[in-house]
């Protein structure tokens, strides 16, 4: 019993002289590892953002001048038809008749002009010699004039009869794309008036309009910056587009402000050379600002949350931690703009920000480097939303706040 009492201490006291060995003191806390690196500095363009629809250039109606049966169909539905071009032939025989009773008018009409010249030639030789009274002359003198009118008048009547004939031959009035006809040969149409029958409808090649609603804040803004924006850039993407691969400029702004709704129209005028852009299709516009400006960019993953701030870890040259409570833009190429809070020279934490646990605390920095996500272009566009208004139109890309 003595022995295993004599074993028993020894192990203790071996055990309290491991537990006190330098090792083990080198294995407590220690400043924890984080990348640092300062904020990339370059210029950037802010664009407005917002939705509209394509709209042609030049958009008709085809009507008949003139009522009647359709003869014939010139053109193949869907089909690129220039200005002059046959599309219609309606039965001529009416206008022909037409023209035909003007023109006996006419010749029935100079018969009486004559006539009437030569009753007044008599009447002057007469008068002279006191033969008839200068009452008969005088009658003879409003003959002429009255049948002068009168050949004025068939004159005119057969130019309309001309004219409806050449109506019974409906021709393109615009170059671009026909539609589908609306009436088939032998069919009945009204013509002459707005309220005519449309035949087709024929829009505008080359050149398409973008067309879209811009708030009161966004007028203000241009206005501020000097110029109403006029020829601004305009970027735009259709609904199955990831990227805003079609450029125009922008080439209109209406003169006032719709009371109803708060809003401006704004238009664009986009190169549509190969058809492609339809009238009716939807997009999300992007406009460029006035001018570019120096900004700081830093990594999303870099922006902390306190509460409703937001805060980007700084690195001090003794390796101590603080935040800072910074104002963010929106994000251009992967980084995130930061328009202050920040200065170019802060080492911010871009990677291991979750070991930095309490400000004050200390960090082992490691330098790295901030790098956009896509190749840098000459000016880097920015996109954020349009300021907000009373009007509910699409102005709704966040700015991540």
């Amino acid at each position: 019993m003595r022995g295993l009492k004599i074993a028993a201490v020894s192990v203790l006291a071996t055990g309290a002289l491991y537990g006190c060995s330098p090792k083990a003191e080198q294995q407590g806390p220690g400043a924890p590892p984080v990348t640092v690196a300062t904020p990339l500095q370059q210029k950037v363009v802010d664009w407005d953002e917002f939705t509209g629809r394509f709209e042609a250039v030049e958009a008709v109606e085809v009507r008949a001048r003139v009522g009647g049966y359709v003869q014939a169909v010139h053109f193949r539905d869907g089909q690129m038809v220039q200005k002059g071009q046959l599309l219609f032939t309606l039965d001529p025989r009416p206008a022909q008749a037409a023209l035909a009773q003007a023109q006996a008018q006419v010749a029935q009409m100079q018969s009486q002009l004559t006539l009437a010249r030569a009753n007044l030639a008599r009447s002057e030789t007469l008068l002279a010699s006191q033969a008839v009274s200068k009452a008969e002359y005088d009658a003879n003198k409003a003959a002429v004039d009255a049948a002068q009118a009168n050949l004025a008048a068939a004159n005119a009547a057969t130019r309309t009869a001309q004219l409806n004939l050449e109506y019974t031959r409906i021709t393109a009035p615009t170059s671009g794309r026909v539609s589908d006809r609306r009436v088939d040969p032998g069919n009945l149409v009204a013509g002459g008036s707005s309220a005519g029958d449309v035949l087709t409808t024929i829009i505008s090649g080359g050149p398409i309009h973008f067309v879209f609603d811009g708030s009161e804040a966004v007028l203000l803004k241009y206005l501020r910056e000097g110029a109403s924006n006029q020829g601004a850039t305009v970027r735009i993407r259709l609904q199955d587009e990831s990227s805003f691969g079609h450029t125009g400029r922008l080439d209109f702004s209406d003169n006032a402000v719709n009371t109803a709704s708060g809003v401006i129209r704004l238009r664009a005028i986009v190169p549509n050379g190969d058809g492609f852009l339809r009238p009716g299709m939807f997009g999300r516009a992007q406009v460029a600002g006035a001018s570019s400006y120096d900004a700081l960019l830093v990594p999303d993953s870099a922006i902390g949350t306190d509460q409703a701030r937001r805060t980007v870890a700084v690195v001090a040259a003794d390796g101590s931690v603080t935040n800072k409570e910074v104002q963010l833009g929106p994000i251009v190429q992967g980084l995130r703009v930061v328009k202050s809070g920040l200065a170019p020279t802060d080492r911010v934490i871009i990677a291991g920000l979750q070991r930095a646990a309490q400000p004050g605390s200390k960090v082992t920095a490691k330098d790295g480097r901030i790098a956009p996500v896509a190749e840098k272009p000459a000016v880097v566009p920015v996109t954020q939303a349009a300021p907000a208004s009373s009007a509910s139109f699409a102005n709704s890309l966040s700015t991540g706040d």
